[in-house]
């Protein structure tokens, strides 16, 4: 009769056999001792000719490193490693062969270990899957990423295409001054308004992607950018119910945002791209992607909250964008901007003026081959580059010298101010009342003298904005409120802005002398100006009626082509010198 010690080791040996892991023995040279059918099982595969006597030699293909880690573990028993990946040649995972093992290595004593093997072939390959498809979804949408969005667009470009009727097309959709957004309520509020435009385009779409629904028709959505979502669609009977589409999501995307008690207002861009029937087989998923990108970049070009439909003169006009970009670099190396300079006058009772109150800086550049590049061309450019930082210092030291030299040439006729303009990125940058206050002092120009413009938009916006322009009041420069009527602030906000002087926009100066309406508007504005310590200028002035129409409800001074266009420094002296009107 067997002892209770034999029974036991019996009991343990049928476990060891029956055992749902592999379990193997091994010496410390690798040496297989015992091991189980299932280690058998999982062995066998890696084997050559079957042969199970080491377990180093086994797994030397897969794993070199065993013997290492068995020789150089110096306690005399514990855990080696445990969940170690093991994976194998794809070749040997046909059938029912694993495709990766995990092992697992425990020191018995000083020559003896035991090594667990389990197959997690599956495992990894649903891990894998995860991954996959969490490399094309966005995380914060959870609709497709680009990536994912640009496999989608090879799979419509492959699919077989019907003789007629057959086209397929891309939506990009961007969120103007998204920026905005975060500057003035957080990036937190930010990701809410992005959630909430994907759960709108998720409302939107049919068929999610899948094939052609009942209406023959498939849609998908996707976050393609920060602030840039792409609709793709395949199987359209014709071309122009994409831009129908896009119009309609235009209308349901710029309703408003609540996001907790604020209210926001947003407008979109989108381009939409819908190339010919025959074009999707050999178009490219990139191609496609950014052209409707090109358009989307023409409807924020033109203002924004509209819908362009893509047309091949846009790569043309994007390749000279990419041009200029290059060339504006090397155009502030060699000194090719350069300042002119549209005068300020004040508008005196008798129906005179004053042509001494000021002139405003204007950036031109003169390019060796396209001759003189206006700022609507390249400004743009500039911000999106970064160029705009050196370009703003480069102008302000050159407007200063110029201003500095009409007060030693001119004496009491010289201008009074010099107006120069900040941009939206020049704001942004950190530090820049230490910039205006180093050129000031380089240029010998008095503090007083200056007026840094910036327009209403830009103004209303966050504390950091607001931060600096209070930095830059504090060196004694004026600032004035460029454009006003046309951003966001109202007159019963223009108490919180930290300005000098309001220069109210042309729209409203050029049909002042026509439309009573805007004569009022006028009228408050200079009223609520003055009642702040604020000066006022009309903007625009191009007719003797308008400058009339100013000068009775009150405003201080005037700009337009009345008095003067934008001039050269040279042509400013002649210009003052002449006998006012």
């Amino acid at each position: 009769m067997a002892s209770d010690a034999e029974q036991a080791y019996e009991t343990l040996i049928q476990f060891l056999y029956r055992a749902p892991v592999a379990l193997i023995q091994l010496g410390a040279d690798g040496a297989i001792e015992m091991l189980n059918p299932m280690a058998s099982q999982l062995l066998m595969p890696l084997a050559p000719e079957g042969d199970l006597d080491n377990l180093f030699t086994v797994l030397q293909p897969y794993a070199p490193h065993l013997a290492q880690l068995c020789a150089t573990f110096q306690p005399t028993h514990g855990v080696i490693c445990d969940g170690h990946r093991v994976p194998l040649r794809a070749s040997l995972s046909a059938g029912n062969a694993p495709a990766v093992l995990s092992l697992g290595l425990l020191k018995i004593d000083g020559g003896r270990f035991m090594a667990v093997l389990t197959d997690v072939s599956q495992e990894a390959r649903r891990e894998q899957r995860q991954l996959a498809s969490a490399a094309r979804v966005d995380s914060l949408t959870q609709l497709l990423n680009r990536s994912g969005a640009l496999e989608q667009l090879q799979r419509i470009g492959r699919r077989p295409r019907r003789p007629e009727g057959d086209f397929c097309a891309v939506i990009f959709i961007n969120l103007d001054r998204f920026k905005q957004i975060n500057d003035s309520f957080g990036s937190e509020a930010g990701d809410q308004v992005i959630a909430l435009v994907a759960e709108r385009l998720r409302s939107k779409v049919r068929a999610n992607g899948r094939a052609p629904g009942p209406a023959g028709i498939s849609e998908l959505a996707a976050r393609v950018g920060g602030d840039e979502f792409a609709i793709l669609m395949d199987g359209l009977p014709e071309r122009a119910i994409a831009e129908r589409v896009a119009l309609r999501l235009l209308s349901q995307l710029s309703k408003p945002y609540r996001i907790g008690r604020q209210v926001l207002n947003c407008s979109f861009s989108i381009g939409v791209v819908a190339p010919d029937a025959a074009a999707p087989a050999s178009a490219d998923a990139d191609d496609l992607l950014r052209d409707a990108a090109l358009a989307m970049a023409e409807a924020k070009a033109k203002g924004g909250d509209q819908c362009v439909l893509f047309e091949p003169g846009m790569r043309a006009r994007a390749m000279l964008r990419g041009s200029l970009e290059s060339d504006l670099r090397r155009a502030i190396e060699d000194g090719e901007l350069f300042a002119v300079y549209q005068p300020v006058v004040a508008l005196r009772a008798d129906g005179g003026i004053d042509k001494s109150a000021g002139v405003e800086a204007l950036v031109r550049w003169r390019h060796p081959l396209r001759g003189l590049v206006g700022p609507a061309e390249f400004i743009g450019i500039a911000e999106e580059s970064g160029l705009i930082h050196a370009i703003g210092e480069h102008m302000l030291e050159l407007a200063c010298r110029d201003f500095v030299r009409w007060r030693q040439e001119l004496g009491p006729r010289a201008p009074r101010l010099l107006a120069v303009n900040l941009s939206r990125a020049q704001l942004a940058l950190p530090g820049l009342a230490a910039k205006v206050a180093a050129i000031l002092a380089a240029s010998g120009m008095p503090a007083a003298s200056l007026q840094l413009e910036v327009t209403e938009s830009l103004a209303a916006q966050g504390a950091q904005v607001q931060e600096q322009l209070l930095a830059i009041k504090a060196l004694g420069v004026k600032l004035a409120l460029d454009d006003f009527g046309t951003g966001y602030s109202s007159l019963s906000s223009l108490h919180l802005l930290p300005v000098d002087t309001v220069k109210i926009d042309r729209s409203f100066i050029s049909a002042s002398d026509t439309s009573a309406h805007h004569g009022v508007l006028i009228e408050a504005t200079v009223k609520v100006a003055r009642s702040l310590g604020m000066s006022t200028v009309a903007e625009g002035i191009e007719t003797p009626q308008q400058a009339a129409v100013a000068l009775r409800h009150g405003c201080d001074k005037g700009q337009g082509y009345l008095f003067s266009h934008p001039i050269s420094a040279e042509a400013i002296r002649t210009w003052l010198t002449e006998t006012a009107a």
